[in-house]
């Protein structure tokens, strides 16, 4: 399990823009903690025998459309440098906070089930008796 998604500080702080990075780094984590597959497709053994030992990979159709399976990240900018700083070199921080923002401008969640939504309000009465809230 991972927790402390967002926090600073010590947990004594969060930040949406961190929580953006930290979800990043997660979904990294677990897609690493899958394995790399091995199977006919993925060893591309016929790929190798056409191209050779002298040719490469790049210009093959199984490189293209294989190349970016182990890792897509979406907040993580791997352009060349020239192109980073040709979109406004911003950084990881920035564009997560900005990521952040996003979200929280214009996220719309999908509304609780009625069933699930009468609990939760039964849970929090009830936990509001116990501290003599109500």
């Amino acid at each position: 399990m991972i927790y402390g998604g967002g926090m600073l500080e010590m947990g004594l702080t969060m930040s949406f823009g961190q929580l953006v990075m930290d979800n990043e780094i997660i979904a990294m984590t677990r897609k690493v903690l899958e394995g790399i597959p091995v199977n006919d497709e993925t060893l591309a053994v016929d790929v190798i025998k056409s191209v050779g030992a002298r040719g490469h990979f790049l210009a093959e159709d199984h490189t293209y459309h294989n190349m970016r399976k182990l890792s897509e990240p979406k907040m993580i900018d791997r352009r060349m440098r020239q192109f980073w700083v040709e979109k406004g070199s911003k950084d990881l921080a920035t564009r997560c906070d900005e990521k952040a923002r996003e979200i929280l401008e214009t996220h719309k969640p999908d509304p609780l089930p009625d069933n699930v939504h009468r609990k939760l309000l039964e849970i929090i009465k009830e936990r509001e008796e116990e501290l003599g809230l109500k």
